[in-house]
């Protein structure tokens, strides 16, 4: 098995579900008795809230780089948000950084999606990072909620669902946009934050779901067993 990198803390909910998914995903195949050897290192979520592009860089750079002296064969974000360092993190070092919009392409195209929906945070919906990537490389186009709802989706993220704070006010806000994304074409809906998935499940809607967390989940538990 290989060992992984991953750079959790935005937020700590999801860095625990991370960890929780790999080791199942990989004690499935070589059995529960053993485990892979994960290095974590979690970073203070105020980095993100900041907004100051050139210190998420030169953060999500320094320990990248740490987590290639201490051993990882590659790097797993345990986020969709900070895959807005990737473009400048990735060539500064000589392992790879596994891409969450390639473990969502990946599995856009085996259920045949053409036309993906995005929910998450305001940088997730209306940066480049992920719809760059599905089109170039998937062929695929990514609608994203029309501006008068960008704020709110922007708000229960960050100041709720990131801080482990479920409601049904959220939920029943963020089914009715995957409802309107649908009406707008989406074939299928990202569920761009990590803690998304805790909230909204494949019962609550008749769209194909795409959570995050469990396909980059898997594409980390592959590498690990990967030859």
């Amino acid at each position: 098995m290989k060992t992984l990198g991953l750079i959790g803390g935005t937020s700590w909910h999801a860095t625990i579900d991370y960890y929780r998914r790999i080791n199942q995903l990989v004690g499935n195949e070589i059995g529960t008795d053993k485990n892979p050897e994960l290095i974590i290192h979690s970073i203070n979520i105020e980095v993100m809230r900041e907004q100051n592009l050139e210190k998420i860089v030169e953060k999500y750079l320094d320990v990248s780089r740490k987590l290639e002296q201490a051993g990882a064969k590659a790097i797993v974000i345990c986020a969709n948000t900070p895959h807005m360092a990737y473009e400048y993190v990735q060539p500064r070092i000589d392992i790879p950084i596994l891409h969450i919009a390639d473990a969502i392409g990946k599995e856009a195209s085996r259920l045949g999606l053409k036309n993906l929906g995005l929910l998450g945070n305001r940088p997730t919906m209306t940066k480049n990072f992920i719809p760059k990537v599905l089109e170039s490389k998937y062929n695929m186009e990514t609608i994203i909620p029309e501006k008068d709802f960008l704020d709110q989706s922007h708000h229960y993220v960050s100041r709720e669902l990131t801080q482990g704070k479920f409601t049904d006010e959220s939920k029943k806000f963020f089914l009715e946009q995957i409802k309107l994304l649908q009406d707008r074409g989406a074939d299928g809906i990202i569920l761009g934050c990590t803690e998304l998935p805790l909230l909204i499940s494949a019962e609550d809607t008749d769209t194909p779901l795409l959570a995050t967390t469990d396909l980059h989940a898997q594409m980390a538990a592959d590498f690990i067993l990967g030859e």
